[in-house]
């Protein structure tokens, strides 16, 4: 989960950057996943859930918990909460607490409480983490393992097997197979029903970040991020948003969503060397460099 680490450090940086005064504050980040096979942990099968409420309760001095804030997860899953002052959070739990106002279907049963960890107290600032919360559905998903143990079997001598005919190949599940699309494909008016989790019309800002807002504007849609050109900024939100496009689109793309977005803040934090980097390790990924993957797209009906 290193990765995962890296991402709430950089999302830890954003809330520090933007925190002004001595104003005594303390900030509490984390994010929701959809725990898809219900085996209580992170797979590659599980995505960050949006529209999942969240609340932090923490203890009295009865001992008894009450409620200290509740936030609903954003596109990206994470959620944030402030605290005005500067209390010791240490004691605290968030755990999920309804399936807000999202649209999903895996907010049926919530995962274990997870207490709050002490990451920095910088600037009269303290910064709590949490580790993932998850989010479950009423069912494991089809595609998962089952863990059931068979019974055990009483040797006997076994019938003469009959001949069976072969079995037929399954179709191809195009989540599983390995894509990648240039920026001009998913710009093309018959593949935009491949737009499953971000939409064209979605703000730079909301996709990436306070970073990425502040580089480029809050105005800014993934769409016209994608057709710059010209600057090592603009070029880098052209492919950062086309990695995240193919992240979403293929299990297989060399790049896992957060790894993109985590990527794309750490490139706009550094030099515009570390931006023209970052901006060819995903052109190289997009154009199926690495694992030779083509573009699967076919005509959206």
């Amino acid at each position: 989960m290193d990765w995962l680490h890296k991402f709430l450090f950089a999302a830890f940086l954003v809330a520090g950057a933007s925190t002004t005064g001595a104003r005594g504050d303390a900030m509490v980040t984390g994010t929701v996943f959809c725990d898809q096979c219900k085996d209580g942990q992170i797979s590659l099968f599980d995505y960050p859930l949006y529209g999942i409420k969240v609340t932090m309760a923490c203890p009295g001095s009865d001992g008894q918990y009450t409620t200290w804030g509740e936030e609903t997860t954003n596109w990206l899953g994470n959620y944030a909460m402030r605290v005005g002052g500067t209390p010791n959070l240490n004691a605290c739990y968030t755990q999920v607490s309804s399936n807000g106002q999202g649209s999903n279907a895996c907010g049926a049963a919530a995962g274990p409480a997870k207490q709050l960890r002490l990451m920095f107290n910088m600037f009269n600032t303290g910064m709590y983490s949490v580790d993932p919360l998850l989010a479950q559905p009423a069912q494991p998903m089809s595609f998962c393992q089952s863990s059931s143990t068979p019974a055990p079997v009483i040797p006997v001598s076994p019938p003469p097997t009959p001949l069976l005919p072969p079995v037929p190949r399954f179709p191809p599940t195009p989540f599983f197979e390995a894509s990648a699309c240039p920026h001009q494909m998913w710009l093309m008016p018959e593949y935009q029903c491949y737009w499953k989790v971000v939409s064209p019309d979605m703000k730079v800002a909301v996709t990436f970040g306070l970073i990425a807002g502040r580089r480029y504007g809050a105005d800014m849609t993934l769409r016209q991020g994608m057709l710059g050109r010209g600057d090592p900024y603009r070029t880098l939100l052209r492919e950062g948003t086309t990695a995240l496009l193919n992240s979403y689109n293929s299990i297989q793309f060399p790049y896992h969503p957060i790894g993109v977005i985590e990527a794309m803040n750490l490139a706009l934090m550094g030099s515009t060397r570390h931006v023209l980097h970052t901006a060819l390790n995903f052109t190289r990924a997009n154009s199926g460099s690495g694992n030779a993957a083509t573009c699967r797209f076919t005509t959206c009906k």
